[in-house]
């Protein structure tokens, strides 16, 4: 069984953290993801550095542009990460945009991501429908799971479809805007957030965008399995570095 499937199995909620390979420095990617597991994340999205990263608000946009400064490219990544799995249990998620994939061959990527250990994809601009026609069996075939996100202004019959080609959890965005971390949810993405829940999907949403504390975990989480937490915890390396992840962990587990 897939990590992904059996880390949503067990009974607590999720902390997902997401961080930028190559950042702050080119090789500290491995002790990022060792340190994370050891402070108690339960999963980890590794972002693959791209140039012009859409879906991303400025403090992931700046790690992002920094690492490329310091050479992290995807051949670098999985240099990195080759020998991950002697070292690491927790579910690893590369997240990117399509176009380094597609650069380096969607089969040969996928094939890598296998050898390596990763456990699934989130790829924010390959639409579902292009997934689903051209690539799902490739994925599948290496052991893959791919993550879609929705969001508050995503249809009934979008969620529903893609519900119905997922085999982990459902990304699902609290707001319409970009990364970046917020001082809490109002009214409005409660009831999205309930709203979602009511639907009774047979994947079990994780939270991402907003959630940079204990507060906005504890609130996305009553409705939902779990949560990603990306910005706050790259503010948090670019002040403090890679030798206090512990810490801000624990911040948010409290």
């Amino acid at each position: 069984m897939n990590r992904i499937n059996k880390k949503i199995q067990e009974s607590k909620k999720i902390l997902s953290i997401y961080f930028t390979a190559g950042y702050p420095k080119t090789d500290d990617t491995v002790n990022i993801i060792q340190n994370l597991e050891k402070s108690g994340v339960d999963m980890i999205e590794i972002g693959l550095p791209f140039s012009d990263p859409l879906a991303d608000g400025p403090t992931i946009q700046a790690s992002s542009t920094q690492a490329l400064k310091n050479g992290m490219t995807t051949e670098v990544l999985f240099k990195q990460l080759k020998d991950i799995r002697e070292s690491v249990n927790i579910p690893l998620i590369i997240m990117g945009y399509f176009n380094p994939i597609l650069q380096y061959g969607v089969e040969a990527f996928c094939k890598k991501c296998e050898e390596i250990g990763i456990d699934g994809l989130i790829i924010p601009d390959l639409p579902v429908d292009v997934y689903n026609e051209k690539y799902k069996a490739t994925f599948e075939k290496h052991g893959l799971i791919n993550v879609f996100l929705i969001t508050p202004q995503t249809s009934v019959e979008r969620i529903r479809f893609i519900d119905s080609i997922s085999n982990g959890f459902i990304y699902m965005v609290s707001s319409a805007s970009v990364t970046g971390s917020q001082s809490g949810f109002g009214d409005e993405q409660t009831n999205y957030f309930k709203r979602i829940a009511d639907m009774n999907l047979k994947n079990p949403q994780i939270i991402g965008f907003g959630i940079s504390d204990n507060k906005t975990f504890l609130q996305a989480t009553q409705f939902s399995k779990g949560a990603i937490i990306g910005s706050a915890f790259i503010k948090h390396l670019t002040k403090e570095g890679v030798t206090k992840i512990n810490s801000f962990v624990k911040s948010i587990l409290k």
